[in-house]
């Protein structure tokens, strides 16, 4: 079982406020005899004429490491491989990658990271961390 990353509760927190389930935490996936772990995954009920629930999967990044680049390079490995399987597993259920407003306004607000989250088509989750509410989605 993977460790938690340092944001993971905020992120919990967040979407608990946002009218979100927690499902799993780690969220389970395996190919062959591998065992993947997506930081966790959460539902809730559409409102309004449509019956069913939302559910999302949801990777946390710190992006800790001294260089943006390096950060950048390794959450979205990580997504990607993260989000092939689960399409194939589970394709009711997008992947979202969430990061801090301080990431989110950092290097990707820059022109690299508008240009990997469009191109990859990346779903961001943008939480704040001191207040631990949801600060934006990015489908």
């Amino acid at each position: 079982m993977p460790a938690k990353n340092i944001h993971h509760d905020a992120v919990v927190d967040a979407l608990k406020a946002d009218g979100w389930t927690i499902t799993h935490d780690p969220f389970p996936l395996t190919v062959d005899e591998r065992d993947l772990y997506i930081d966790f995954a959460a539902e809730r009920p559409v409102i309004g004429a449509e019956k069913g629930t939302d559910r999302i999967a949801v990777e946390v990044q710190s992006f800790m490491n001294p260089s943006d680049v390096r950060n950048l390079q390794e959450a979205l490995g990580q997504y990607i491989l993260y989000r092939v399987i689960l399409a194939r597993q589970h394709p009711d259920r997008p992947l979202f990658l969430s990061v801090s407003r301080k990431v989110y306004d950092g290097i990707l607000s820059e022109e690299l990271g508008r240009i990997v989250l469009t191109d990859l088509n990346v779903r961001v989750l943008v939480f704040d961390p001191t207040t631990r509410k949801v600060f934006r989605w990015i489908s």
